[in-house]
């Protein structure tokens, strides 16, 4: 497989404050709806985990239920940067200690797919795994150390075979 038959898939975790319909979260829960909009239509997104609800504060990934999920699929590490970084999202980055208790441990993981694959929850869980047990590597990273996409025939043991229906 060529590079550009890759995409960037991302997990990121977070421990709320309080539940999602509390005083304490309503600036966040305000936004849901708004930044995911601006997510679905950034250039360079394919995929983001939701319920029918259209997000994720629902889905309980861990024991604790305050620890909420966040997984996404885009084109590439710049696709996703621009949108984290430049891009409506960037006001919740710099509100989000009203919301989230500082993690202790990594937080969030990158790593490569290969293009119309959707990872689980469970295949997000591992990468995150990997890099709070090993640091950033090619199989998990973050934006301060990334990784290209694997060569043709190089391959990753964890990635899944490719998907029969892609995503946008």
């Amino acid at each position: 497989m060529a590079s550009t038959d890759y995409h960037l898939a991302q997990i990121n975790v977070v421990r709320a404050r309080g539940p999602m319909d509390t005083d304490v979260m309503a600036g966040f829960a305000a936004q849901l709806k708004p930044i995911n909009a601006i997510a679905d239509q950034a250039a360079g997104f394919v995929w983001r985990l939701q319920t029918e609800s259209g997000d994720a504060t629902s889905i309980l990934a861990y024991e604790d239920p305050a620890i909420l999920i966040n997984m996404s699929v885009w084109e590439s590490v710049e696709s996703l940067r621009n949108f984290v970084y430049r891009s409506g999202h960037l006001s919740v980055m710099r509100d989000r200690a009203k919301w989230f208790e500082r993690m202790a441990e990594a937080y969030l993981a990158l790593w490569w797919i290969p293009a119309g694959h959707i990872p689980t929850v469970a295949e997000g869980q591992e990468r995150l795994e990997l890099r709070k047990k090993f640091g950033d590597s090619q199989r998990a990273f973050s934006f301060s150390k990334t990784f290209p996409p694997p060569d043709v025939g190089e391959g990753d043991s964890l990635s899944l075979t490719r998907s029969a229906s892609a995503p946008k």
